[in-house]
């Protein structure tokens, strides 16, 4: 299982996770139109840089 380093208290715990258990810092979820939007905006600009 993938681990990530919560912020708040710096504790490793499972990346699947929505709030760290031991201080309760709630990790941000991005939705998949943000990151569908982001990857589109990455095309373009790339195409726009190689004409």
């Amino acid at each position: 299982m993938k681990k990530i380093e919560c912020p708040g208290c710096a504790v490793e715990v499972d990346s699947d996770l929505d709030e760290c258990p031991i201080c309760g810092y709630e990790f941000p979820k991005q939705s998949w139109t943000v990151k569908v939007g982001v990857w589109l905006l990455i095309l373009l600009m790339l195409t726009w840089l190689l004409y």
